[in-house]
């Protein structure tokens, strides 16, 4: 008897961290860490001027602030009722709305003071200015009275703050300066950004119908949405494609292409299993090594030129 009674406490602290893995998602922050990462490669790529301590204060912040979108997004949730189900909601698991609410601006805090010490160092409060921008629009996803999520428009938000704005505001940093053909690479990384997002939404279509979410899923069924999954995946290899061909982009980015095969699991995966919600439910976390994997060998390719 006492045997069982240790393997059910054993079995219920391994449910419990799971549940914790799951709500605080360390795999999500690597949305943080690519924009800087292909950012800072890209004004590399184009000046040769690299500052490491620019670059490790702004990775720090932007995990900050990736911290204080996924817990604040918990919160706000929970006040519409979409989240009753969800186990690893940080909310559910702590019981405490209020806190969750201050320790989320509290990441927040920390994150904006990082990138004023980067514009302090600059004398120069622009990448200030993009990046509460970013945060303006990532509150505007779930925070009241916006909760533009709802409304099916947060794959937009997710696209152009974590794609163009995000790669521009870490460019920016390192030369203080604009530059057209980030741009590029910012397309790139906002349409793989902005499909982890789309895929976090086939598993969970009964519940945003109940919280009347119009999610894209929602709105395109599953089987159209998983259609929508595998043109915007395939486009991240013909953009690159096309852009290393007229110059925009080293041909060495073409090593994006390594990445292929997560591309093709997450296609026939979502393709295979977008009706039957338990099975599709992990294709978000594909989508992530995705957009994890595209973007370290993006930056790669970027960088290879100047180390020759």
């Amino acid at each position: 008897m006492k045997s069982n009674i240790n393997i059910t406490n054993q079995e219920i602290k391994q449910n419990k961290l799971k549940l914790w893995l799951a709500a605080i998602k360390p795999p999500m922050y690597t949305v943080a860490i690519i924009p800087i990462t292909v950012g800072t490669a890209t004004a590399f790529a184009e000046t040769n001027i690299l500052s490491t301590n620019i670059f490790s204060t702004f990775l720090l912040s932007a995990i900050f602030i990736i911290a204080w979108l996924n817990i604040s997004n918990d919160v706000f949730d929970s006040e519409t009722g979409i989240d009753t189900n969800k186990a690893h909601s940080i909310v559910n698991l702590t019981g405490n709305k209020t806190l969750m609410f201050w320790l989320a601006n509290l990441f927040l805090g920390l994150g904006i003071l990082g990138i004023f010490l980067i514009c302090w160092w600059q004398k120069d409060v622009t990448v200030l200015g993009i990046i509460l921008l970013c945060c303006a629009l990532g509150y505007s996803y779930q925070g009241p009275p916006f909760r533009l999520g709802y409304q099916g428009l947060g794959e937009i938000i997710c696209f152009f703050t974590f794609g163009p704005m995000a790669i521009s505001a870490a460019y920016y940093s390192q030369v203080q300066q604009f530059s057209w053909s980030s741009l590029v690479p910012g397309v790139i990384i906002g349409i793989s950004t902005s499909i982890i997002l789309f895929c976090s939404h086939f598993h969970q279509v009964e519940d945003d119908l109940a919280a009347g979410k119009r999610s894209p899923i929602v709105r395109l069924g599953t089987k159209l949405g998983s259609q929508v999954l595998t043109v915007a995946t395939i486009s991240i290899f013909i953009l690159t494609v096309i852009f290393a061909f007229l110059g925009t982009l080293p041909l060495e980015t073409l090593l994006v292409f390594l990445s292929f095969p997560v591309a093709y699991q997450l296609i026939s995966h979502v393709r295979q299993n977008h009706d039957q919600p338990s099975l599709v439910s992990n294709c978000k976390f594909i989508a992530v090594n995705l957009h994890f994997l595209s973007g370290i060998f993006l930056s790669l390719g970027l960088i290879l030129p100047r180390l020759y």
